[in-house]
């Protein structure tokens, strides 16, 4: 296993030699690290399909994943992709020139799925939902086209609680990106690797690399109302109680079925005196709590 702070992939050529930069790339490496080895995401030998898109969350991806292999501590094979979806204005040179030069194992993809999305999408609708699925098609297509037993996504914290918070506001539901899944024909996993990592880490991480960042609203269609205002509210509330995030997104983890109301996770119906389950000494007192 390499070490030596100076033996690093091509990806991290030109790193900035500041201690705020070092211990920033610490931190990202640590997240990763513990995503992948918590939520079980390393089969030795496997391939993973790291979608590259072009935005500040995916190119931190890509380099802390390869620096996980480059030090031995990701025994997988990696190999980058971009899909290039046709979207107006796409520089498509960047990608395979920055891969190229950082000596990166990559394929680039050309569909163009924003013809599609473009004459399937009533005006003044977002094109964000079908342009996804499209993408994902596309992308589990490629994998198995290239052998590989995984899909690996730049999906970070803030997504994942973003999208939480959206379920639960306007899907009715208590759901969100899992770090780890299986595509519905069962053939491949879906990982996020970059679950623990906050959103403003990859900022100051792929700025300070001076990455080529690709502006993900080329199509012209920003992602949806209620995405922006879930956002503006965590914002709120990270701007009046810092740590918020972290707090909100630690329960994610720490989830309770007997503290809930869905039978289908835990047996109410089949509860009974002095069942040790009953019981929760950490549970809040209701008795204090004012309802309206």
């Amino acid at each position: 296993m390499r070490d030596e702070i100076d033996d690093i992939h091509p990806l991290f050529a030109g790193a900035p030699k500041t201690t705020g930069f070092k211990k920033l790339r610490k931190r990202l490496v640590q997240n990763v690290r513990e995503a992948v080895d918590r939520y079980g995401m390393v089969e030795p030998g496997a391939k993973w399909l790291v979608c590259l898109s072009g935005g500040k969350d995916s190119y931190t991806m890509l380099a802390i994943l390869h620096e996980l292999q480059w030090r031995g501590l990701l025994p997988v094979e990696l190999l980058a992709c971009n899909l290039d979806q046709g979207q107006p204005g796409f520089p498509a040179t960047v990608l395979p020139d920055f891969l190229e030069e950082r000596q990166v194992p990559h394929r680039i993809e050309y569909e163009d799925t924003y013809s599609i999305v473009k004459e399937k999408v009533p005006q003044g609708r977002t094109y964000c939902a079908l342009c996804s699925r499209l993408r994902r098609g596309n992308l589990y297509r490629i994998a198995r086209e290239e052998g590989c037993s995984a899909v690996v996504l730049g999906h970070h914290r803030d997504d994942i609680l973003e999208t939480f918070f959206m379920n639960l506001f306007h899907g009715g539901r208590l759901a969100t990106m899992p770090p780890k899944l299986v595509n519905e024909e069962g053939d491949l996993f879906v990982y996020r690797p970059l679950a623990f990592v906050a959103e403003a880490d990859c900022d100051r991480f792929a700025r300070a690399m001076g990455y080529p960042i690709i502006p993900c609203d080329l199509c012209g269609s920003q992602d949806g109302l209620q995405r922006q205002q879930v956002k503006a509210i965590l914002d709120g509330w990270e701007k009046n109680a810092p740590g918020r995030r972290q707090v909100m997104f630690r329960a994610l983890m720490n989830a309770r079925p007997s503290h809930l109301l869905d039978p289908r996770l835990f047996d109410f119906a089949g509860l009974q005196r002095g069942d040790a389950r009953a019981g929760d000494p950490s549970a809040p007192d209701l008795g204090s709590v004012e309802f309206d």
